[in-house]
Protein backbone atom coordinates (compact mmCIF):
# COMPACT_ATOMS: atom_id res chain seq x y z
CA UNK A 1 0.00 0.00 0.00
CA UNK A 2 1.37 3.39 -1.03
CA UNK A 3 1.61 5.98 1.72
CA UNK A 4 1.87 9.65 0.79
CA UNK A 5 3.00 12.09 3.48
CA UNK A 6 3.60 15.82 3.74
CA UNK A 7 7.30 15.06 3.38
CA UNK A 8 6.61 13.18 0.15
CA UNK A 9 4.75 16.19 -1.21
CA UNK A 10 7.51 18.59 -0.14
CA UNK A 11 10.07 16.51 -2.03
CA UNK A 12 7.81 16.30 -5.07
CA UNK A 13 7.21 20.04 -5.07
CA UNK A 14 10.94 20.65 -5.15
CA UNK A 15 11.41 18.16 -7.96
CA UNK A 16 8.77 19.53 -10.29
CA UNK A 17 10.05 23.07 -9.84
CA UNK A 18 13.10 22.11 -11.88
CA UNK A 19 10.97 20.71 -14.71
CA UNK A 20 8.48 23.53 -15.27
CA UNK A 21 8.47 27.15 -16.30
CA UNK A 22 7.60 29.60 -13.50
CA UNK A 23 4.16 30.14 -15.05
CA UNK A 24 3.40 26.42 -15.18
CA UNK A 25 4.65 25.97 -11.64
CA UNK A 26 2.37 28.76 -10.37
CA UNK A 27 -0.59 27.05 -12.01
CA UNK A 28 0.40 23.65 -10.62
CA UNK A 29 0.70 24.95 -7.06
CA UNK A 30 -2.63 26.74 -7.46
CA UNK A 31 -4.24 23.46 -8.54
CA UNK A 32 -2.79 21.77 -5.46
CA UNK A 33 -4.34 24.50 -3.31
CA UNK A 34 -7.70 24.25 -5.07
CA UNK A 35 -7.90 20.47 -4.91
CA UNK A 36 -7.18 20.68 -1.19
CA UNK A 37 -10.14 23.02 -0.85
CA UNK A 38 -12.38 20.70 -2.86
CA UNK A 39 -11.30 17.62 -0.93
CA UNK A 40 -12.33 19.34 2.30
CA UNK A 41 -15.85 19.51 0.86
CA UNK A 42 -16.11 16.04 -0.65
CA UNK A 43 -13.46 13.56 0.53
CA UNK A 44 -10.94 14.78 3.12
CA UNK A 45 -9.44 11.30 3.32
CA UNK A 46 -8.17 11.58 -0.28
CA UNK A 47 -6.47 14.95 0.16
CA UNK A 48 -2.84 13.80 0.14
CA UNK A 49 -3.33 11.61 -2.93
CA UNK A 50 -5.05 14.37 -4.86
CA UNK A 51 -2.43 16.91 -3.87
CA UNK A 52 0.16 14.53 -5.33
CA UNK A 53 -1.94 14.20 -8.48
CA UNK A 54 -2.20 17.99 -8.72
CA UNK A 55 1.57 18.35 -8.51
CA UNK A 56 2.05 15.73 -11.24
CA UNK A 57 -0.81 16.55 -13.60
CA UNK A 58 1.16 18.89 -15.89
CA UNK A 59 4.59 17.31 -15.54
CA UNK A 60 4.79 16.80 -19.34
CA UNK A 61 2.62 19.74 -20.40
CA UNK A 62 5.45 21.85 -21.79
CA UNK A 63 6.98 19.12 -23.94
CA UNK A 64 6.78 19.55 -27.70
CA UNK A 65 4.35 17.39 -29.67
CA UNK A 66 7.24 15.32 -31.01
CA UNK A 67 8.41 14.59 -27.45
CA UNK A 68 4.87 13.67 -26.43
CA UNK A 69 4.61 11.21 -29.30
CA UNK A 70 7.99 9.73 -28.37
CA UNK A 71 6.74 9.16 -24.82
CA UNK A 72 3.58 7.53 -26.17
CA UNK A 73 5.73 5.17 -28.19
CA UNK A 74 7.94 4.46 -25.17
CA UNK A 75 4.94 3.54 -23.01
CA UNK A 76 3.00 1.77 -25.80
CA UNK A 77 0.23 4.35 -25.82
CA UNK A 78 -1.78 4.49 -29.07
CA UNK A 79 -1.52 7.65 -31.14
CA UNK A 80 -4.25 8.51 -33.66
CA UNK A 81 -4.50 11.29 -36.22
CA UNK A 82 -7.08 12.93 -33.94
CA UNK A 83 -4.48 12.95 -31.16
CA UNK A 84 -1.92 14.62 -33.42
CA UNK A 85 -4.49 17.27 -34.34
CA UNK A 86 -5.31 17.81 -30.65
CA UNK A 87 -1.82 17.89 -29.09
CA UNK A 88 -2.99 19.54 -25.86
CA UNK A 89 -4.55 16.24 -24.82
CA UNK A 90 -1.27 14.31 -24.99
CA UNK A 91 0.08 15.47 -21.64
CA UNK A 92 -2.62 13.82 -19.55
CA UNK A 93 -1.69 10.41 -20.94
CA UNK A 94 2.06 10.89 -20.91
CA UNK A 95 2.07 12.34 -17.40
CA UNK A 96 0.00 9.43 -16.09
CA UNK A 97 2.33 6.93 -17.76
CA UNK A 98 5.39 8.70 -16.41
CA UNK A 99 4.26 8.35 -12.80
CA UNK A 100 4.89 4.62 -12.65
CA UNK A 101 8.27 4.98 -14.38
CA UNK A 102 9.68 7.98 -12.51
CA UNK A 103 7.58 8.25 -9.36
CA UNK A 104 6.73 4.65 -8.38
CA UNK A 105 6.22 5.74 -4.77
CA UNK A 106 3.23 7.76 -6.00
CA UNK A 107 1.80 5.25 -8.47
CA UNK A 108 -1.47 4.78 -6.64
CA UNK A 109 -4.49 4.23 -8.95
CA UNK A 110 -6.23 7.25 -7.45
CA UNK A 111 -3.27 9.46 -8.35
CA UNK A 112 -2.63 7.98 -11.79
CA UNK A 113 -6.27 7.99 -12.91
CA UNK A 114 -6.89 11.54 -11.71
CA UNK A 115 -3.92 12.69 -13.80
CA UNK A 116 -4.98 10.59 -16.78
CA UNK A 117 -8.46 12.13 -17.05
CA UNK A 118 -7.89 15.70 -15.88
CA UNK A 119 -8.02 17.17 -19.40
CA UNK A 120 -10.80 15.48 -21.37
CA UNK A 121 -12.78 13.85 -18.58
CA UNK A 122 -14.56 10.58 -19.33
CA UNK A 123 -17.81 8.76 -18.68
CA UNK A 124 -17.74 7.04 -15.31
CA UNK A 125 -15.33 9.47 -13.70
CA UNK A 126 -14.65 8.73 -10.05
CA UNK A 127 -15.11 11.46 -7.47
CA UNK A 128 -11.35 11.97 -7.21
CA UNK A 129 -11.02 12.25 -10.99
CA UNK A 130 -13.80 14.84 -11.00
CA UNK A 131 -12.16 16.90 -8.28
CA UNK A 132 -8.78 17.16 -10.01
CA UNK A 133 -10.51 17.96 -13.31
CA UNK A 134 -12.44 20.77 -11.63
CA UNK A 135 -9.45 22.03 -9.63
CA UNK A 136 -7.46 22.34 -12.85
CA UNK A 137 -10.28 24.34 -14.41
CA UNK A 138 -11.02 26.79 -11.58
CA UNK A 139 -7.78 27.26 -9.67
CA UNK A 140 -7.05 30.84 -8.63
CA UNK A 141 -4.37 31.31 -11.31
CA UNK A 142 -6.91 30.90 -14.11
CA UNK A 143 -8.06 34.19 -15.62
CA UNK A 144 -9.75 32.92 -18.80
CA UNK A 145 -13.38 34.03 -18.96
CA UNK A 146 -14.77 30.48 -18.85
CA UNK A 147 -12.60 29.62 -15.83
CA UNK A 148 -13.69 32.72 -13.92
CA UNK A 149 -17.35 32.04 -14.75
CA UNK A 150 -17.12 28.44 -13.60
CA UNK A 151 -15.28 29.33 -10.38
CA UNK A 152 -17.97 31.86 -9.50
CA UNK A 153 -20.70 29.38 -10.41
CA UNK A 154 -19.40 26.74 -8.01
CA UNK A 155 -18.32 28.81 -5.03
CA UNK A 156 -21.08 31.36 -5.48
CA UNK A 157 -23.52 28.59 -4.57
CA UNK A 158 -21.80 28.31 -1.16
CA UNK A 159 -21.22 24.54 -1.24
CA UNK A 160 -19.84 24.55 2.30
CA UNK A 161 -23.36 25.35 3.54
CA UNK A 162 -25.05 22.52 1.61
CA UNK A 163 -25.99 19.02 2.56
CA UNK A 164 -23.77 16.28 1.12
CA UNK A 165 -26.47 15.38 -1.41
CA UNK A 166 -26.94 18.95 -2.62
CA UNK A 167 -23.18 19.48 -2.77
CA UNK A 168 -22.76 16.43 -5.00
CA UNK A 169 -25.51 17.69 -7.29
CA UNK A 170 -23.75 21.07 -7.49
CA UNK A 171 -20.52 19.27 -8.44
CA UNK A 172 -22.29 17.44 -11.25
CA UNK A 173 -23.94 20.64 -12.46
CA UNK A 174 -20.60 22.44 -12.41
CA UNK A 175 -18.85 19.67 -14.31
CA UNK A 176 -21.62 19.57 -16.93
CA UNK A 177 -21.32 23.35 -17.28
CA UNK A 178 -17.55 23.01 -17.65
CA UNK A 179 -17.92 20.54 -20.50
CA UNK A 180 -20.39 22.86 -22.21
CA UNK A 181 -17.89 25.72 -21.92
CA UNK A 182 -15.08 23.54 -23.23
CA UNK A 183 -17.08 22.31 -26.20
CA UNK A 184 -18.11 25.87 -27.11
CA UNK A 185 -14.49 27.06 -26.95
CA UNK A 186 -13.35 24.16 -29.13
CA UNK A 187 -16.11 24.83 -31.65
CA UNK A 188 -15.13 28.51 -31.78
CA UNK A 189 -11.54 27.47 -32.46
CA UNK A 190 -12.56 24.95 -35.11
CA UNK A 191 -10.85 22.24 -33.05
CA UNK A 192 -11.60 18.56 -32.61
CA UNK A 193 -13.64 17.51 -29.58
CA UNK A 194 -12.52 14.41 -27.71
CA UNK A 195 -15.21 11.75 -27.64
CA UNK A 196 -14.47 11.23 -23.94
CA UNK A 197 -15.53 14.83 -23.26
CA UNK A 198 -18.84 14.36 -25.07
CA UNK A 199 -19.46 11.08 -23.26
CA UNK A 200 -18.66 12.64 -19.88
CA UNK A 201 -21.00 15.56 -20.54
CA UNK A 202 -23.87 13.38 -21.72
CA UNK A 203 -23.55 11.03 -18.75
CA UNK A 204 -23.75 13.96 -16.35
CA UNK A 205 -26.79 15.36 -18.12
CA UNK A 206 -28.56 12.01 -17.77
CA UNK A 207 -27.71 11.86 -14.07
CA UNK A 208 -28.98 15.39 -13.53
CA UNK A 209 -32.26 14.64 -15.30
CA UNK A 210 -33.00 11.54 -13.22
Amino acid sequence: MIEITESTLDDLRGHIASRMSPKRLRHTLAVEEMVTRLCALFCPEETLKLRAAALLHDITKELAAEEQIALCQKFDLPVTRADVLSPKTFHARTAAALIGAEFPELADPTVVNAVRWHTTGRAGMTLTEQLLYLADYIDASRTFHSCVVLRRYFFGAEPEKMSAEDRLRLLRQTLAFSFDLTVRDLLDDGALIAKETVEARNELMLLLKE
